[in-house]
């Protein structure tokens, strides 16, 4: 969030924006199609830009869409960005074309979550992996870093939890210092104390490769999951609510995964004939909610 968008006003904000992602006054003027001087005299107050200038400005720097709406109120614009609910009647060829991709990425799991990494829709076989989570992490609003770290989670089936529980909280702290959030922020620090002491650097240290080794859901078999993850969003939205949402998938790192996802798959659709797309276990379910 921008640190004192009334004190500070515009001038204050766009330096900090410009500041925080490392970028010249003469590099955001060539960016933005504009000069220099006029880009200092914005920053230091001298010069009232347009609304067109000021979503030029944001775009160069890669503000996201919440918080050009923020820059437009600070300089007496109204936000030109809407912010609607998932579950508006708008927003249904939306929720259709992730469904139909939650779907198609079916044997393998897959999340749409928010911002926050709270999660929007799940398919059937995210359900996989959160097989004897506690009841209460899967009440909306349903963290997915939290279900994925916390020891009444996946915790205790994660195989390499040192190295993982890092990847994740290395994410989304690079999130919350990138676009501040004091969400996210406060869920940097809870997560980093649930989280094992940070692993040393060694000769086969991957860094920010971590594949998930995922004990499997019946502790009477002792074979593994590893899973790699893709993240995909809405590059040219327009809609808060839209621009915000993160596409998660898990896909097998071996043949041997990919065979195990696809037969836990089967064996929870012949126990669950009434899931529905996305994940649903049942028409009525909120949003965001996981069987548990």
């Amino acid at each position: 969030m921008i640190s004192d968008p009334t004190g500070g006003g515009l001038a204050t904000a766009l330096r900090e924006w410009r500041t925080r992602r490392r970028v010249s006054q003469l590099e955001l003027a060539t960016r933005a199609g504009t000069t220099q001087r006029h880009v200092s005299f914005i920053e230091s107050g001298r010069s009232a830009p347009g609304r067109s200038m000021i979503i030029r400005l944001a775009e160069s720097l890669e503000v996201p869409i919440r918080e050009r709406n923020d820059l437009l109120l600070t300089a007496g614009f109204a936000p030109v960005y809407p912010q609607t609910r998932l579950d508006d009647p708008r927003l249904e060829p939306i929720r259709t074309a992730l469904a139909r991709i939650l779907d198609g990425h079916l044997p393998y799991p897959a999340v749409v979550v928010d911002r926050h990494g709270d999660l929007a829709l799940a398919n059937a076989a995210f359900h996989t992996l959160t097989a004897g989570v506690a009841p209460h992490l899967l009440e909306p609003p349903v963290s997915v870093p939290r279900v994925l770290l916390h020891p009444q989670g996946l915790a205790p089936r994660v195989v390499n939890l040192d190295a993982w529980a890092w990847h994740i909280i290395d994410r989304v702290h690079a999130e919350s210092v990138r676009n501040p959030d004091d969400r996210l922020r406060d869920l940097a620090a809870e997560l980093t104390g649930l989280a094992p002491p940070r692993p040393r650097d060694s000769p086969d240290h991957l860094g920010f490769a971590v594949p998930l080794r995922l004990r499997h859901p019946d502790p009477a078999d002792d074979r593994e999951l590893t899973l790699i993850t893709t993240l995909t969003h809405f590059g040219t939205a327009t809609d808060v609510t839209v621009a915000e949402l993160r596409l998660e998938a898990f896909l097998p790192a071996d043949r041997e995964t990919g065979a195990l996802l696809a037969a836990l798959h089967r064996t929870r659709s012949h126990r669950s004939p009434g899931t529905g797309p996305s994940g649903a276990a049942a028409p009525e379910a909120p949003p965001g909610t996981l069987d548990p």
